[in-house]
């Protein structure tokens, strides 16, 4: 455990709080922790692992987040599940080459959900997650039963579109490696951003998503952001998923966020011409994160179209 964990922090000490905000039971607290798993040599993924059957479902979180941002939908879907922190986020290892597009992860996680979950019923993914799984789904089909994809497709990061701070939301975070003087100021910020969700909601994602330095002050706990001494992102084209979307052979649901501005409707139309079968569904008053927004809609949307509920 490095310096910037030492302070006091129980990552599951929030669950009963989340079911309490949302209306779930609380018969106690759910079988959950932590493991990791080597991908090569001094890279390991870490993850959470819901229950104790073999996962029925993958999530794979949006680029600056976690596998906590699946917490509430976990709760509320009472499955066994595995949900991943991608490369470069949470506790899992940092590349070198800071390369944490869609590609270099499916190629991660094709090498660990055989191992992990080898009969889940479909993989879950939002945003970058949700890029990840249209890689997946395309390149390595065998993993991908069905494939739940929340608000993205290949154009996402279209270099001719802009958004304001206010439309791009916390996503607006990821790139700025503001360091923070007080948790407060970072979870204030947070919250300034997030209009779909509580304060105390988002601050409990915060908390999750941060890191103490030996300084006292705040960092992010992802390797998104510039500078710090760490060498330039890749730039990353998404548009070369279209191929992959191509490919797809999986029944796949597109989840968009009905305030989210991240898929445009020909976005929308593109990936149903390519994709005929793709069933697509638009979640009111949800954002970019549906599953923080609107966890309890997304998931009376999963047990139907995964598990015909």
């Amino acid at each position: 455990m490095s310096s910037a964990d030492l302070e006091d922090y129980d990552e599951f000490g929030f669950l009963e709080d989340t079911s309490t905000e949302w209306g779930l039971p609380w018969p106690g607290a759910p079988q959950i922790a932590r493991g990791e798993i080597e991908v090569e040599a001094g890279r390991k993924l870490s993850y959470l692992k819901w229950g104790a059957d073999s996962p029925e479902l993958v999530f794979l979180h949006g680029g600056g987040q976690n596998a906590h941002t699946w917490d509430t939908v976990l709760l509320a879907l009472g499955r066994p599940a595995i949900a991943f922190d991608l490369p470069g986020h949470g506790h899992s290892y940092w590349r070198e080459d800071r390369d944490y597009s869609p590609v270099p992860n499916a190629e991660a996680l094709s090498q660990v959900i055989p191992k992990l979950a080898p009969d889940a019923a479909a993989i879950v993914g939002m945003s970058l997650g949700g890029a990840t799984t249209i890689r997946l789904a395309g390149t390595y089909p065998q993993l991908v039963r069905k494939a739940v994809i929340v608000d993205v497709t290949p154009q996402v990061n279209d270099p001719s579109r802009t958004w304001t701070r206010e439309q791009r939301g916390t996503v607006a975070l990821v790139g700025e490696g503001t360091i923070y003087d007080s948790f407060e100021a970072m979870a204030d910020e947070a919250v300034s951003l997030s209009p779909y969700r509580s304060p105390e909601s988002v601050r409990r994602g915060v908390r999750h998503n941060a890191k103490r330095l030996p300084d006292g002050r705040w960092a992010w706990r992802y390797d998104l952001a510039h500078g710090g001494g760490r060498a330039p992102r890749p730039s990353s084209d998404f548009t070369k998923l279209w191929d992959d979307v191509d490919r797809i052979r999986a029944p796949a649901m597109l989840v968009l966020g009905g305030e989210s501005v991240f898929v445009r409707p020909q976005d929308a139309e593109e990936m149903k011409r390519r994709l005929p079968t793709l069933r697509t569904e638009i979640v009111p008053g949800a954002g970019h994160a549906v599953q923080s927004d609107r966890p309890l809609d997304l998931v009376r949307l999963i047990e139907d179209f995964v598990f015909g509920k």
